[in-house]
């Protein structure tokens, strides 16, 4: 009796230890990050051209590359959106293409009308060339998948609209508002489709939706009272322009101007 129950005392600590020593395997194993390489890795090494994945798609690149193509408009002169301190040709044709567009869409739905229309230099980014414009040419200058939206804004805002402006120093797309700078860099006579700026009345601003969130730091966009996506690309309002035109004009009209 005494040698067996030595050995269950035995068996007993046994089954203690190959227990706890198979819990400690299984247990999951603890990493830490020592060291992060990098390697770069030319793409055009890596990737072979497979002559049947390019038989199967020419169809469609040549199809595309047709539209785009398409001969739409012709541009007498080459406009730049740098060839002005606050306002270019450009910019204004943008601006103005942009507010007719979207009036046609807003008054149709919302049976109300749009009375500024501002864009951010940034967003185009690529010159009108002089000679034949095509659907290629909108996607050159606008490439993003900007769309326009339009903006409840009280009057207050316009003012603050107006000061980044000038605060910017940018000749941002502009249409239906106009300004004179003074001496100490505030706005006088600001006029919204030729009346005087009302602090109380609510205006409607088109604009693309980056800046209506807020981009660019036009922060007076996240002040707007009422939102509405009107679900039209900038890019495709240029194009149905080119369409509608047989020449493009040269906007120079005065909308900024210094004391």
């Amino acid at each position: 009796m005494v040698k067996l129950k030595k050995y269950n005392q035995f068996f007993k600590l046994f089954v203690i230890i190959i227990t706890a020593l198979t819990i400690v395997s299984c247990a999951k194993p603890q990493y830490q990050l020592t060291k992060i390489e990098g390697k770069r890795i030319p793409i055009a090494k890596s990737v072979q051209e497979t002559p049947e994945i390019d038989k199967y798609i020419s169809p469609y690149r040549n199809h595309i590359n047709t539209d785009l193509s398409e001969i739409l408009a012709y541009n007498p002169e080459t406009l730049d959106k740098n060839n002005g301190k606050w306002q270019s040709p450009l910019g204004n044709l943008m601006a103005d293409v942009s507010l007719k567009a979207g009036q046609k869409v807003f008054q149709l739905r919302e049976k109300k009308s749009i009375s500024i229309c501002i864009l951010n230099s940034g967003g185009i980014r690529s010159i009108l060339p002089k000679g034949n414009v095509s659907a290629r040419t909108a996607f050159e200058i606008m490439p993003f998948e900007n769309s326009l939206v339009v903006i409840a804004l009280k009057g207050e805002q316009i003012q603050e609209l107006v000061d980044y402006f000038i605060a910017t120093k940018k000749s941002h797309p502009l249409a239906g508002l106009t300004f004179t700078i003074a001496k100490d860099l505030s706005a006088k006579n600001i006029l919204v489709q030729g009346q005087a700026l009302d602090i109380n009345t609510i205006y409607y601003v088109a604009t693309n939706d980056y800046l209506a969130n807020g981009g660019d730091n036009m922060n007076f966009f996240k002040k707007g009272i009422q939102k509405y996506d009107l679900d039209y690309k900038l890019r495709n309002i240029l194009i149905d322009y080119f369409k509608e035109v047989d020449t493009i004009p040269v906007i120079n009209d005065i909308r900024i101007t210094e004391e």
